[in-house]
């Protein structure tokens, strides 16, 4: 498959010369890594000095980009105005770096620097209102503008996309970057844009910013020197999403049918907002090939007022997990009912009369509500927020019982007259609830089946 013309950048990150000569021979030896990133404000103070030295010396076919950039900008450490300028005119007439990244506020005159430079601007508070005018300050005066916003939201992240279709109109080079998890998708699609560059990380905890996957994963996970703008693009809505392992899936699926299509995961907390500016073919600000998208919580319920279709099952469910689009028009269905009974048929055996306790009022308790209802089984929901439970105890005429998971609650005065329970709650999932749990294991006495609708982490609290 043809590559685009995007390069993957590894930053590196450490405090001691000995790290980060190893980390730097580590990623000079990934295929698919095309520019090191060294990032010298990582390293303690008295160690810099030897790492300019070592990498002086450094053998390595890949391209270098030198940084060296100040806490307030998103560096390691505090560094002074006059410390910068002297690093950098060490830099002068050197011919070890290929690239230099100076940030936006810098005056400094580098007529010695053989390097490309890079002229960058951070902002981890939002996105700042005047981008254009950011974008043309940093382009007028370098060979790349690179423009890193933070992103609460999804559509944070549009407008250093929209960016990035400027620079391609003025034939200009752009890094667009939308930090946090909401900005990912940005990271992944941009080459595919006409990105110049996109970042990565070594490992998974030596991010140096805010959202960067790993290059293996930027590498073969996603496979984004392959992406072009004729890619089909899917992905998963929700908050959070970090703890599915669709993308994983799908992408795999892809790459064994050397399929041009992707599977992003998108965070997205106003959902009316995502479909509006990203989705929808009459408002949308972007063009992305979208073409459909799995959901997740907290939106599998008010994803439908979105839809211009929803099939039976999702009806009478009252809840989408799938979402095509197919000529321009939303499509919306449901599979987890059909995902969640079929596991369960397999190690229970005939439900019909079986007594199934649900701890959970959402959209996996719907599913799992209308799979058990079908199949003849007695269900109760389990819930803490009653109100929000009685609407589903009614819809679906099953009993509602208040939870608590009080230490001193007896086994037999909660599950023991049940043959299975379900957890169908987000606790116990990656993430923010990686930590938290339903109930405690006194209480789960006497049941013959607990069915734990987390899958991330494969074993649970």
């Amino acid at each position: 498959m043809v590559e685009n013309s995007g390069k993957i950048c590894v930053s590196i990150c450490a405090k001691t010369a000995r790290e980060f000569l190893e980390n730097v021979t580590r990623a000079a030896n990934i295929d698919g890594v095309d520019v090191i990133e060294l990032r010298f404000d990582c390293l303690d103070e008295n160690e810099l000095g030897n790492a300019l030295e070592e990498i002086r010396r450094l053998r390595t076919k890949k391209p270098l980009l030198a940084t060296f950039r100040p806490k307030e900008q998103g560096g390691k450490r505090e560094i002074s105005l006059s410390e910068r300028e002297q690093f950098w005119h060490k830099l002068e007439n050197s011919k070890t770096f290929d690239f230099i990244d100076v940030e936006h506020d810098s005056q400094f005159i580098l007529s010695g620097v053989k390097a490309r430079k890079i002229r960058s601007y951070h902002d981890f508070d939002g996105v700042p209102v005047n981008l254009n005018d950011i974008y043309e300050q940093l382009s007028a005066n370098s060979d790349v503008a690179k423009i890193a916003v933070q992103a609460d939201d999804i559509c944070d992240s549009l407008e250093v996309m929209k960016l990035l279709e400027r620079a391609n109109a003025e034939n200009k080079q752009l890094i667009p970057i939308a930090m946090g998890e909401a900005g990912k998708w940005t990271r992944i699609l941009g080459l595919a844009k006409g990105a110049f560059m996109t970042y990565a990380a070594l490992d998974d905890d030596r991010q140096t910013a805010s959202g960067q996957f790993t290059a293996q994963d930027l590498i073969d996970v996603y496979r984004v020197k392959q992406l072009d703008e004729n890619t089909t693009v899917y992905g998963l809505i929700g908050n959070p999403v970090s703890q599915s392992v669709s993308p994983e899936m799908h992408n795999a699926a892809f790459k064994f049918h050397n399929l041009n299509a992707v599977f992003i995961p998108f965070q997205v907390k106003n959902l009316d907002e995502f479909i509006a500016r990203m989705v929808k073919p009459e408002t949308r600000e972007i063009e992305m090939n979208l073409c459909g998208f799995a959901v997740t919580i907290p939106h599998k319920q008010n994803i439908i007022k979105h839809l211009d279709f929803v099939d039976e099952t999702a009806a009478k469910i009252g809840a989408v997990n799938t979402v095509k689009i197919i000529d321009g028009k939303l499509h919306g269905y449901n599979t987890d009912a059909q995902g969640f009974i079929e596991p369960l048929r397999n190690s229970f055996g005939d439900l019909k009369n079986a007594k199934v306790a649900i701890i959970g009022a959402g959209g996996a308790a719907r599913a799992a509500i209308y799979s058990l209802k079908k199949e003849g089984a007695s269900v109760t929901i389990f819930a803490r927020n009653l109100h929000k439970a009685k609407s589903l105890a009614d819809e679906f005429d099953v009993n509602l019982i208040e939870f608590s998971k009080a230490e001193n609650q007896k086994p037999k005065t909660v599950f023991s007259d049940f043959d299975i329970l379900v957890n169908a709650t987000p606790q116990g999932m990656k993430g923010d609830f990686v930590n938290e749990t339903p109930l405690f294991a006194s209480q789960l006495e006497g049941l013959n089946l607990l069915y734990d609708l987390i899958y991330n982490p494969f074993t649970t609290k």
